[in-house]
């Protein structure tokens, strides 16, 4: 039995006051969303009590996926690793990171220097994505569909050289006795966020795992809890998305929460077991319930029905 515990979307704050230099381009109207609203969204005592009770549950491995920064700034960067560092060893912590991680250009290069240990592979590899992370009979992969965008704009992409490698990954996995567990920021599959916020190579993903398979894709980037599919050539791979883990309020879908897994069984017989555990109504963080990761007609793309 492996558990791991799944958080996303941080936005690790105060955001330290910026220079007027580095405000040009797409960082200016970051800064001001950031001003208008964004700040109070986000609010670092809720994300305290969630890293609490997340520690509390004693997971075997945490995952991170994503946007631990608002504006890729330099000053961002020590932050986030101690942000990760209160998570739990580089061993039993992986992240993957998002848009907000690769605002500008060169942001993302700075922040995975300074979080390196937490998002790379257990062996040396020529590109540091995908990377691939050895735990019992779980293999992580990991993902980045983390690039510069307009202002305006948060999409994501793979690229070709990344598709490439993680298929032939993917595909190499499948002939060992292990569970597949992807890390990635958007939504992968089509149809997961609206244009401008989606993966725009989402469909060549799709035909990814349409050919090698997974057995369970984790993400964030909506700040909502989600589960969808993509088709695998053994059946249905259930894409599952959680909340920013930093949120104040809102729907319960919306608020502040994570996703703990269960994994057991044995090669070819894998169970999935997963719960949501997040702020209720009283501000309390606790178990939520069940989250239902079956596909049928009525369930698929829609938000997570909890217990049902």
């Amino acid at each position: 039995m492996f558990r791991i515990a799944h958080l996303t979307d941080p936005h690790v704050g105060p955001l330290p006051r910026p220079a007027i230099r580095h405000l040009l381009g797409k960082r200016f109207t970051g800064y001001v969303n950031w001003r208008r609203g964004r700040r109070d969204a986000h609010d670092m005592d809720v994300l305290a009590g969630l890293v609490s009770d997340l520690r509390d549950q004693t997971p075997d491995h945490i995952a991170c996926t994503g946007d631990i920064c608002n504006l890729g700034l330099a000053s961002e960067w020590p932050s986030s690793r101690l942000f990760l560092d209160g998570l739990g060893s580089p061993e039993t912590v992986s992240f993957v990171p998002g848009n907000h991680d690769a605002y500008v250009q060169k942001s993302l290069a700075g922040l995975l220097k300074a979080v390196d240990p937490f998002a790379r592979g257990d062996e040396p590899s020529p590109h540091r994505f995908p990377y691939l992370r050895r735990r019992g009979q779980v293999a992580i992969v990991g993902l980045s569909s983390a690039v510069p965008t307009a202002p305006f704009v948060a999409s994501g992409k793979l690229g070709r050289t990344q598709r490439k490698e993680a298929e032939e990954l993917l595909a190499a996995l499948a002939r060992e006795p292990l569970f597949r567990l992807i890390l990635i920021h958007h939504p992968p599959h089509v149809g997961g966020a609206p244009a401008g916020r989606n993966l725009t190579d989402a469909d060549k993903f799709e035909a990814i795992i349409r050919k090698v398979g997974a057995d369970l894709i984790i993400h964030g980037h909506n700040h909502v809890g989600s589960v969808a599919h993509i088709e695998g050539p053994d059946g249905w791979v259930p894409v599952v998305g959680a909340p920013s883990a930093s949120a104040r309020g809102g729907a319960l879908t919306h608020r502040a929460g994570y996703h703990l897994f269960t994994i057991s069984g044995e090669p070819g017989a894998f169970r999935v077991e997963a719960e949501l555990r997040g702020m209720d109504s009283t501000g309390k963080f606790c178990g939520l319930g069940p989250i239902t990761m079956g596909r049928d007609p009525i369930t698929f793309g829609q938000v997570m029905g909890l217990g049902r």
